[in-house]
């Protein structure tokens, strides 16, 4: 986001502020009924927001002069507050492969159209990036967290996906230990390769100076997902981070003179 013009690099830390919150509420500790009334705060600072009146969330407020700069459409930050509520339960679990990516859509690729926004990037091309990089992001965080979100009680793996495979279990932790793990993890990591070379293609489409940020993302969540596939995707108990040179490399060659 740093690459950006400081106008468009300040709407972005807008909705990353937004986003950031809701996270918070959803990942925190409080009661799910309380995430759940807090959210609703939030959802009604947006739906005031956008009929004139003054929110009473500071990130809310902070978004107006974006919505009016860049016309973010309110579905979109309405679309990140129904993904953050199905976070919001102390047991998260994906029961088949069309909540699963209603899920991706609502806190990865709605993320992404309101960025095309600010990029200043839209058309089908640009609709076409949000998609699939969006999802190409998510599933690789999915992909990368399990061991974490398992002690949280979630599972973000598509239940109907773990019976196509004879995965059973009782518990994340459970699911996670099963024999048959890594031929679903490596049915998800296809599928992320498969949204990372269609947001290639859209991008081949798209402005690159404008893209950046979404080319420099893309090239670190695909390093990571190949970082995975190498270590084992199914030896969830060792973690797979990228390190500060190596990320910086990354922003010096794909960011500032790609």
């Amino acid at each position: 986001m740093k690459l950006l013009p400081k106008k468009k690099r300040a709407a972005m830390f807008a909705i990353y502020g937004f986003c950031r919150e809701v996270d918070d509420i959803a990942d925190g500790d409080a009661p799910a009924p309380e995430k759940m009334a807090r959210l609703e705060v939030h959802r009604q600072a947006v739906e005031a927001l956008y009929a004139g009146e003054v929110p009473d969330i500071p990130c809310v407020q902070c978004l107006k002069p974006v919505v009016a700069e860049f016309s973010l459409k309110k579905a979109n930050l309405l679309a990140v507050i129904d993904g953050m509520e199905m976070d919001a339960f102390d047991t998260v679990i994906m029961p088949d492969e069309a909540t699963f990516d209603l899920y991706i859509d609502r806190v990865a690729s709605a993320v992404g159209r309101m960025s095309n926004a600010v990029f200043g990037i839209s058309g089908p091309f640009a609709d076409k990036l949000a998609h699939h990089l969006g999802r190409a992001l998510q599933i690789t965080n999915i992909l990368r967290d399990l061991d974490e979100d398992a002690t949280l009680g979630r599972l973000y793996l598509p239940c109907d996906l773990l019976v196509a495979h004879g995965v059973e279990g009782d518990t994340p932790g459970e699911v996670l230990r099963h024999p048959n793990l890594a031929g679903v993890l490596q049915i998800l990591a296809a599928r992320a390769h498969w949204h990372f070379d269609q947001a290639t293609d859209a991008l081949t489409h798209l402005d690159r100076s404008a893209t950046k940020p979404a080319r420099l993302m893309q090239v670190v969540y695909s390093r990571i997902l190949d970082r995975l596939e190498l270590r084992g995707l199914a030896r969830i108990d060792e973690p797979v981070r990228l390190g500060k040179l190596e990320k910086l490399g990354l922003v010096l060659r794909h960011g500032l003179f790609g």
